[in-house]
């Protein structure tokens, strides 16, 4: 089935690359940080203000601007405009990349543990019948390396549709995909005279 995107798809005010491998040690710390992951995500919406972050993490000015140094300092964001408040001059910033490929120090445990986090906040809040609750499963194949690696590309085509959905909805869902070898025992293949 080709891989179809459904228009219109969210536009972001702001010119970034499309992927970035992460693998310094300060992006690796940046990228650690669940409040500087709610920063890049909501910099996928559109760029914004260390006020405007503060405001929509419920956190101090003060906070926000030391995790955008970070981030800064780890080239995972930009200054993409400024403007002039009274006396001073606010700044915008935006990601460096709309997607970040994580380099060697990161496996799927960060992603697992991101999301466990994030599930366990909605403990009790989701009514498990409502589209809300979401879908979550795992599955296992053992197939070729080759087909392991198509998979890798319609999941990375699937998380791109999804991030360029237009932002018009009341909840942010989040996608966790990944194909990954495991250590899982496989029967050994059947041998001509079984399979018949």
């Amino acid at each position: 089935m080709p891989y179809i995107r459904r228009m219109p798809i969210h536009e972001l005010d702001y010119e970034l690359e499309d992927t970035m491998v992460t693998s310094s040690p300060e992006q690796l710390k940046a990228l650690g940080d669940e409040t500087r992951l709610a920063i890049l995500d909501m910099l996928l919406e559109r760029s914004a203000s260390t006020s405007d972050l503060a405001e929509a993490l419920d956190k101090p000015k003060g906070t926000v601007a030391h995790h955008l140094n970070v981030l800064l300092d780890a080239e995972l964001i930009q200054v993409v405009r400024t403007r002039q408040v009274r006396a001073m001059t606010e700044k915008f910033f935006g990601r460096t990349a709309r997607t970040f490929l994580l380099g060697k120090g990161f496996g799927p445990g960060h992603f697992l543990r991101q999301a466990m986090a994030e599930v366990e906040h909605l403990d009790g809040e989701v009514d498990e019948d409502s589209p809300h609750h979401g879908l979550f499963t795992l599955r296992h194949s053992r197939i070729s390396h080759d087909r392991a690696a198509e998979y890798v590309v319609r999941l990375t085509e699937l998380s791109d549709e999804f991030s360029a959905e237009v932002r018009d909805g009341d909840v942010v869902y989040g996608m966790l995909l990944g194909v990954f070898p495991t250590r899982n025992p496989a029967l050994p293949n059947e041998s001509p005279e079984e399979a018949s």
